[in-house]
């Protein structure tokens, strides 16, 4: 479920039929009101449902972060970066720059959208523990996908058969070594 205006009772009856998953939740979605909870407060109640959250401090405010990883636990969330073709380039410059470049062509309405983002998953979860989010939480919130998609003995988990992807961070959340089917990369 995502990028949808869909109603509470809409979304319970996705969840009911087998949706697991809200994509970008927050994102191009009906606000959460309180008399009016659309798809956010379905994906907030519902056990069965795994968040995509963009952590870059731009998608989504720290305090719906927080609410989000309080409601859910870090287990039903997916850090996920709505990359662009951008991502490779430097970091948080690409937006700065493009946002200033549509304001100075006179489209004001860019300034209330966002297309895509150039974060990266280890900046998501320094920007999750920089919110006092603990960094394992953070780290953490990257495991439902292995298990929507049913391939958590080959991905996630380092056992034999598995295939050995390892992403090593260290203390300051930094990348310092990332292996492929146990091939160092780096």
């Amino acid at each position: 479920m995502g990028h949808t205006d869909a109603t509470y009772e809409q979304a319970r009856v996705a969840v009911a039929r087998g949706a697991r998953s809200a994509t970008h939740l927050y994102n191009a979605m009906r606000p959460f009101r309180h008399r009016d909870p659309g798809v956010i407060g379905a994906v907030l109640t519902s056990p069965r449902v795994n968040a995509e959250l963009i952590a870059d401090g731009v998608h989504v405010d720290e305090a719906a972060m927080k609410l989000l990883l309080l409601a859910k636990g870090a287990a039903h969330v997916t850090l996920v970066s709505d990359g662009l073709s951008a991502t490779a380039c430097r970091t948080e410059s690409t937006t700065r720059r493009s946002r200033s470049n549509s304001q100075r062509r006179g489209l004001p309405e860019c300034r209330r959208i966002l297309a895509g983002s150039t974060l990266r998953g280890p900046r998501a979860a320094k920007y999750c523990s920089a919110g006092r989010i603990s960094a394992g939480r953070a780290a953490n919130a990257n495991a439902k996908p292995r298990f929507l998609l049913g391939i958590e003995f080959k991905k996630g988990s380092l056992r034999v058969g598995a295939d050995a992807d390892i992403l090593l961070l260290d203390e300051g959340l930094h990348v310092a070594g990332i292996w492929a089917r146990g091939v160092a990369l780096n």
